[in-house]
């Protein structure tokens, strides 16, 4: 489980193509306190920590997590979002996320907003029904609250604002139209669903 509030950027150093990809990636993280086993949200997917030294640790990623996360994430020398996992009496900064993600979706513009970015994302079409204004929303492991949303002929469209702080202690600084980004939405809106989809059939 994690919050969506961001750690440390790391940056993938090493692929090696086995039967899954395995990636090493650079961190500022003490190693010595991370074990073998302890899950790290990497840009918003959760990968279990399998090989570590000072200064990096190791991840396998399946070809079924490659399939469904951001084109050009799993490259040497991109750069992670990194969040260890939440402890037990850990503060909740954000919201709850899983570390699973529910699709990819596009920047279709960023704009300046004083000393933030304004950014404008077009979202699967699946997902629209999971996404509201001032509703939470995880955009490459980033907690993030929704201005608004939008549906038009080519699709869903919501905006989120990207303050100084976060643009510098993310990727998200480094955002364009036509990047592909990581969704989670929140996971009270996948239940939510869920529960109506069961009211309706009864």
């Amino acid at each position: 489980m994690f919050t969506g509030i961001i750690t440390d950027i790391g940056t993938i150093t090493a692929i090696e193509h086995r039967g899954d990809l395995r990636a090493v990636i650079a961190t500022h993280y003490d190693t010595a306190g991370i074990d073998l086993g302890a899950s790290i949200a990497c840009s918003g997917v959760c990968l279990t920590v399998i090989d570590k030294a000072p200064g990096w640790f190791a991840v396998d990623v399946s070809g079924e997590t490659v399939s469904r996360t951001a084109a050009g994430q799993w490259i040497e020398g991109a750069a992670l979002n990194l969040e260890r996992a939440m402890k037990l009496g850990d503060e909740m900064g954000g919201h709850i996320v899983t570390g699973h993600v529910d699709g990819v979706a596009e920047v279709i513009e960023v704009q300046d907003e004083g000393d933030s970015k304004r950014v404008t994302i077009r979202l699967p079409h699946a997902l629209a029904p999971f996404v509201a204004a001032k509703g939470s929303i995880t955009l490459d492991g980033v907690s993030l609250t929704v201005n608004e949303v939008t549906d038009e002929r080519d699709g869903t469209r919501f905006t989120i604002n990207i303050i100084p702080h976060t643009q510098a202690v993310t990727t998200l600084g480094t955002l364009v139209p036509g990047r592909p980004v990581n969704i989670e939405i929140d996971v009270l809106a996948r239940y939510l669903q869920r529960m109506e989809h069961y009211r309706g059939q009864s």
